[in-house]
């Protein structure tokens, strides 16, 4: 309602600057004094000027400098706390990058330990395995040995008596059969 008030009075202070009052003097201190009612009108159109421009030009103007100026200190506050949020996130993810890389090599490491004890291992089970199938392989060389001598001694007997059957020209009782038989052994052990 007050603006509306205003804008009527700047017509007027148009017309009142555009009036002109002239009175018509010769003496020279009338031309050094103004006239008041000329100095009066204009002065009063100068005061309308100015609060016509300072509520229609100055006020707006002001509001939306200052409206622009806290929007820019606003994006530059937003844009200041993003940076910073951006920093703190950038360190975050270094940090999350560091640890993981660490994890990475300590699981790399443990890896490579397990492989190492799971090589050992695999290496001492194939140890024994060999060094029990080589007491097996000596055990089964010893027993066929002995039962190759077994064998042996057998034959030997066999042919013995049949030889001493065919020497003696009879049949041999088996008193006289053993004690030929363990002197016959006896002689062969002697040889060996």
């Amino acid at each position: 309602m007050k603006k509306k008030r205003l804008v009527f009075l700047l017509p007027l202070a148009i017309l009142l600057t555009g009036c002109d009052i002239n009175i018509t003097s010769d003496d020279f201190t009338s031309k050094l004094i103004p006239n008041w009612v000329s100095f009066v009108t204009q002065l009063g159109a100068l005061i309308v000027l100015i609060i016509v421009i300072f509520v229609f030009a100055y006020k707006p103007v002001k509001k939306i400098v200052t409206k622009r100026q806290e929007y820019i200190e606003s994006n530059i506050k937003e844009a200041e706390e993003s940076k910073a949020k951006w920093k703190e996130n950038e360190e975050l993810s270094k940090a999350n990058v560091l640890a993981s890389s660490r994890t990475a090599a300590d699981i790399v490491a443990e890896a490579k330990t397990d492989a190492e004890k799971e090589r050992n291992k695999i290496i001492d089970e194939t140890a024994l395995e060999v060094e029990r199938m080589k007491k097996e392989a000596e055990n089964d060389i010893a027993r066929m040995k002995e039962d190759a001598k077994e064998e042996i001694r057998k034959e030997m007997v066999s042919v013995a008596l049949d030889a001493s059957k065919e020497l003696l020209g009879r049949e041999v009782n088996s008193s006289d059969n053993t004690r030929l038989l363990e002197e016959f052994i006896d002689d062969i052990k002697k040889d060996n």
